[in-house]
This record gives C-alpha cells, sequence and structure tokens, in this order.
C-alpha cells in the first residue's frame, strides 16, 4: 500500500468534516434508522480523537429546530438539525414556517428511505419503516417554508453541497434551508483528495450593503422637511448596530420610534422610543419610515394621512415569501438597514441646515411627556395585583422584572399578554427580548435552550401561555435543559384557554351568538398541575394562585435556575 496514497473515508466522514468547515458547531439532533451511517462516524471519530460537530438529542423534532433558532437568534450563526426522514421533517415543519418568518438560518437535514432493497449497496432497506417512509415528495414537507432545498446526489460533492446551503441560508434575508441524505449515499467511501473544500472567502453568503447616495438624498430631503415623522421596526435586535443607528437618526431628526409586533427587540430605553404599535400617530405623520418590519400595522384599524411619505428599508422589501403583502411605499430600499440609515445621518448632519437641531429638539420633548404617560400607565396597572385564581398580568411581570438582568434573554410567547410584558420589563439591551415571526405556537421552549448554549451566563427565561405550553412539547424541553445543563426559567401563563382564538372571534362577530353563549371552543382543562411536568426531570416547580404568595414565588424560582437548575413558575392569571 502507498503511504502516500489519499486516504478513503466514508461520505459521513467528510459530511461531517464538511460541517465544521462551515462554521456547524452543533447538531440538533432526533436520530433514526437513516442516520446509522452518522451515528457509526461519530463513533470512529470519537475513538480516534478526531472533532465533530456536538450532538444535542432532542426527543421532539420541534425542540431541536427550535433550539438552532434560539442560537442563531443571539449569535446570528445558523446550526444544524438532523431529522428522521419523512415523519421528522413533518415534525418539523411548524419550526422551518417560524424561522422562515423570523430571518433565522439553520440547516435542517434528513435522511431520506434507502433506494436499494436486497442489499446491492451498504446501507440497503434492512426494516420495515423503510418501505413506508418514501413519500414522492419528500421536500415537499417543507418547501414553502425554506430558501433552498437539495438532496445530496454523491459524497463527491458533500462539502460542495453544505458551502452552499450555508450560504444561502446567511444571506438576507436570511432563513432555514433543507438537505436530503440518502442512507446509501453516505456510506459510500471516497479519496480525501477527491472530496473538495469550499472557503468562505470565495464561496461564502451575499453581505448586504447601503444605498445610492441619490436615494439617501432623497430620505434626508424628506425628514429635512418632516413636522411629524415616525418610524416602524420589528427586527431591529438582530444587529445591535441597527438598533444603535436608528436611536441615533431619531435622537438628530426628532423621529418618533415604534416597534410593531415585535420579533427582536431594540433598545426600550432610547429617547425617542415609543412603544408598540404606531396607531393614532400615522393618522398625522407626514413622513413615515419602516424598517425590516414585516407587519408594521393592521390596516382595518387604523386611519392614514395620504400625503405621507413612505419610506420603506429592508433586506427583503417585496416580501418574496408571502403571496400577499399590501403596505405603502413612496421609495423602496433593499439594503443593509443598518448602514442606510446611518447614511441619512450623515447626510442630514452634512448638510447642517439650520433649525432642524431646534425642531428635532422640541418634538423629543413632547416624546419625552408621552413616555412618562406610558409609564405612569404601566405603573397604575402592576399597582393592581388582581385576585385570587385571578392574579393581574401586570403584576406579575413588574415582580418579575425586578429579578431579570439587563442582559438576560426574554423568549416571549405570552401572545394575549405580551403587551403587558412589553410594558412592565425594561429592555434596554437589543436582542433581549425575542419571539418568533411565524405564528406556530410552541417556538419558545426550543429557542430558550438554544439561547442558553450561546449564552450560559445569562439567565434565560420562557414566558408562555398555557395554551402554547402544549404545544411547546414540554417533556422534550426539559429533558434537554436536564441533560445538557441548560437551566431555564420558565413561566406558564394560565388563564384557562386560548385568549387569541375567543379575541379573534370577537372581533369578527362582537354581538354573535358565541358572545351570548359564552362559547368559544377554546377553553382547557381546568385543576391541570403544569409543574409537574417539570418535575418529573429535575426542575423547581412552583404554583402561585394568590397575589400575595407572588413575590416568594419568583425569587425561589429565580434562584433555583441562578444555582443552576430549571425552575417551571405557574401562575394562575385573570381568566381569558
Amino acid at each position: 500500500m502507498n503511504p502516500s496514497a489519499p486516504e478513503n473515508r466514508s461520505t459521513s466522514s467528510h459530511f461531517l468534516d464538511g460541517l465544521l468547515e462551515v462554521g456547524i458547531d452543533y447538531l440538533f439532533c432526533n436520530m433514526g434508522t437513516d442516520h446509522a451511517p452518522i451515528i457509526e462516524e461519530l463513533a470512529e471519530r470519537r475513538k480516534q480523537g478526531r472533532k465533530s460537530p456536538a450532538v444535542f438529542l432532542c426527543p421532539h423534532e420541534s425542540t431541536a429546530a427550535h433550539m438552532a433558532g434560539g442560537y442563531a437568534a443571539v449569535t446570528g450563526r445558523g446550526q444544524g438539525v438532523l431529522v428522521h426522514v419523512d415523519v421528522g421533517t413533518a415534525n418539523a415543519s411548524m419550526a422551518m414556517h417560524n424561522l422562515l418568518r423570523s430571518r433565522l438560518p439553520v440547516l435542517l437535514m434528513a435522511g431520506k428511505a434507502p433506494f436499494t432493497t436486497s442489499g446491492e449497496l451498504l446501507g440497503s432497506r434492512d426494516t420495515y419503516v423503510h418501505f413506508i417512509q418514501e413519500p414522492f415528495d419528500q421536500g415537499a414537507l417543507v418547501r414553502p417554508y425554506v430558501k433552498w432545498e437539495w438532496t445530496l446526489p454523491s459524497g463527491v460533492v458533500v462539502k460542495e453541497t453544505l458551502r452552499r446551503a450555508h450560504s444561502v441560508m446567511h444571506s438576507e434575508p436570511k432563513g432555514p434551508v433543507y438537505l436530503m441524505l440518502p442512507r446509501e449515499t453516505l456510506t459510500e467511501t471516497w479519496p480525501d483528495d477527491r472530496v473538495r473544500a469550499y472557503p468562505a472567502e470565495q464561496f461564502g453568503p451575499l453581505e448586504a450593503g447601503g444605498a445610492d447616495p441619490e436615494v439617501i438624498g432623497r430620505i434626508a430631503d424628506a425628514l429635512l422637511g418632516a413636522e411629524h415623522p415616525i418610524l416602524v421596526t420589528a427586527y431591529a435586535g438582530r444587529s445591535p448596530r441597527t438598533s444603535a443607528a436608528i436611536e441615533a437618526l431619531a435622537l438628530g431628526a426628532g423621529i418618533r420610534v415604534f416597534e410593531s409586533n415585535m420579533v427582536n427587540n431594540m433598545s426600550h430605553e432610547g429617547p425617542c422610543f415609543c412603544g408598540g404599535q404606531p396607531g393614532p400617530h400615522l393618522a398625522r405623520a407626514d413622513v413615515a419610515l419602516m424598517v425590516d418590519v414585516d407587519v408594521p400595522w393592521f390596516p382595518r384599524d387604523v386611519q392614514f394621512n395620504e400625503q405621507t411619505f413612505w419610506v420603506q428599508i429592508d433586506v427583503d422589501v417585496l416580501k418574496q415569501d408571502s403571496p400577499m403583502w399590501t403596505f405603502p411605499a413612496n421609495l423602496r430600499v433593499q439594503a443593509d438597514s443598518a448602514r442606510v440609515l446611518e447614511q441619512v445621518l450623515e447626510e442630514i448632519n452634512r448638510r447642517g441646515p439650520p433649525g432642524l437641531e431646534a425642531a428635532a429638539r422640541a418634538r423629543c420633548v413632547q416624546i419625552a411627556e408621552e413616555r412618562r404617560r406610558v409609564r405612569d400607565d404601566a405603573a397604575r396597572k402592576a399597582a393592581d395585583p388582581g385576585a385570587p385564581g385571578r392574579i393581574n398580568p401586570h403584576f406579575l411581570f413588574a415582580e418579575l422584572a425586578r429579578h431579570i438582568g439587563d442582559h438576560d434573554i426574554i423568549m416571549n410567547e405570552a401572545v394575549r399578554n405580551a403587551p403587558a410584558l412589553a410594558a412592565q420589563i425594561p429592555r434596554p439591551v437589543p436582542g433581549t427580548m425575542v419571539r418568533v415571526g411565524g405564528g406556530g405556537l410552541g417556538a419558545s421552549g426550543g429557542m430558550a435552550l438554544g439561547a442558553k448554549l450561546a449564552c450560559p451566563d445569562r439567565m434565560v427565561i420562557q414566558v408562555v401561555g398555557d395554551g402554547s405550553f402544549y404545544f411547546n412539547n414540554p417533556s422534550s424541553v426539559f429533558a434537554v435543559s436536564r441533560r445538557y445543563q441548560l437551566p431555564l426559567l420558565t413561566v406558564v401563563l394560565d388563564n384557562g384557554g386560548w385568549s387569541a382564538v375567543k379575541q379573534s372571534t370577537l372581533r369578527v362577530y362582537p354581538e354573535g351568538e358565541a358572545q351570548a353563549q359564552d362559547a368559544f371552543e377554546a377553553e382547557l382543562p381546568q385543576g391541570v398541575e403544569y409543574t409537574r411536568i417539570g418535575e418529573a426531570f429535575g426542575a423547581h416547580g412552583v404554583k402561585v394562585t394568590e397575589p400575595e404568595r407572588l413575590a416568594q414565588a419568583v425569587q425561589d424560582c429565580v434562584a433555583a435556575v441562578r444555582s443552576g437548575r430549571s425552575s417551571i413558575l405557574h401562575v394562575q392569571i385573570t381568566a381569558f
């Protein structure tokens, strides 16, 4: 044997090397029969002392996919998810919807049922499920929710394939991609010199840039002549630079800033931050900037100023994954919002027009007064504890706020109680209150685990309604938390049902029969002890029904988490 000849290694070995080369250090997995070659290779590399991506086994695919999403939300770095053929893909599909709508890069990978039946190739069909887990179109299960999909045709291109997947998912707008891996292909062997690497310097993702100076000038002209400018965002916290650029421009030009249907928070303590929905200000705005936002308002519920000059700044101005998206824009700028806003502020400062500083300062004084009234209203709401069995959510969140640091991370799945959460818990640091941009309930637990993995020194809090808690597959979440020592604080808001279903019915039929009968088909079982799910996995659990017990319960749960043990706080709040 020629000692200088290239080593022949399995596609699985080249696959694991390729993952590391593109920066995928973690695999969040729910293994199946299709993964036998990968499992064998992981064991072989362990024996040899060779590096592989760290494997996190998750009892449910939704936990695995959302865990990768939580990691990406905090770090910006997409990781890998490995699931079982069509059934695992189906279980992960709701998470893919959430990740696409949240602009989060994740590489979802699934095996495929073996394509040989009589032992023609290593990895041939050898069990019942190999004959019934082969649909005509496995990719169709997630195709509406991924940017790219592919079936690995040969191990010789495995590294090229992984680089392509990684580049697509990290190019703006970021999002998930899907790769299918046939079992026989994973068992192929290829010499090292045949499986080429593809460096990021030449094959990496597309970076978004700034805008044309002429476009910048038009935006600056509009703001220089504005008397009631506003800015609406939802994703500003994805990048601290974007949050800082919004604050700087808002302060310099006296712009009211709203975080409508927030996905990833900007700083809520900036002097021009005015809360959530822009509401009545839409009717007064003469210049309005929509910056990285998917749903800036609900058109049915607002009135517009027909003379408003609308500017949309986004990496995805057309919302290409939405069949219909109808919000106004006189000027659409597809670019990196942080860079564009910095350019606009530079242009305004360069011109230095007389009177701008005084006008901006005057508007900022008005904004400060509006902010004071909002905070006074929040304090008034928090002062009401509620009643036994009906604890006021504002009271709960105000108490929780006393124990949460500025850099701690909240995964927000409070749904109808999300406005109270945002009103009572200050978030001065961008990216510390996150929800998914999709509509799939059950995301916050996995997202919280991924955030905790990325930021082990921060406390991570999952705030979830009782209805959403069911969708979270909590036994899977607590199992991962225990096995990998990722302590979370889970706060379950128990209002006895799906409030969103009830409120939706009332918006359509405010005086209908469902209202007359108080029958909204949204009630959940009463008397459930949610804490016992966490306790089964070693978590500290407390149920609170009386307001006077809340402070001690929160203190005890936080102390447990700080000591390394997950906690679940079950609070009976105002009925839905």
